[in-house]
């Protein structure tokens, strides 16, 4: 499925839309250049699972996890994983197999760790269709 937004609550809106329907165990992919707008999709998922607490990247945390809403989220950004074995070291195990959802900022980085049945997402910028235009590509799930 592709879609196309042209602001910033379009892309939270699609993030949020997802974050409605993800179901426990369940993992998310997310791609795409820095300023793609990830993080802006992060926190409308995040908001679509009933949690209220602010969102921000975990660049330097690699994971940070948020309760509150009807499931737990835990929302990696793996860009500073330099080998997919680091992984191991978080236990990310835990996450991917558990009760909550995950969702993982840069997962092409640990590709050969995400289950084949992870919905993905790849968001792009195309600037000559205007600054806040966004194309996103969403294999696994509908909205």
């Amino acid at each position: 499925m592709i879609i196309e937004t042209s602001s910033e609550k379009e892309t939270f809106d699609i993030g949020e839309r997802l974050g409605k329907k993800a179901l426990p165990g369940s993992i998310y992919c997310l791609d795409g250049d820095l300023g793609a707008g990830k993080t802006v999709f992060a926190k409308g998922f995040a908001r679509g699972l009933g949690i209220d607490e602010p969102v921000t990247s975990p660049t330097f945390t690699i994971v940070q996890e948020y309760s509150g809403g009807r499931l737990k989220l835990y929302h990696f950004d793996v860009y500073r994983i330099a080998d997919p074995d680091e992984m191991e070291m978080i236990g990310y195990e835990e996450y991917f197999y558990g009760d909550g959802v995950c969702l993982v900022e840069w997962s092409e980085l640990i590709e050969e760790l995400i289950p084949d049945e992870a919905v993905r997402i790849n968001i792009s910028r195309e600037n000559l269709k205007g600054d806040d235009f966004r194309l996103l590509e969403i294999e696994g799930a509908e909205i």
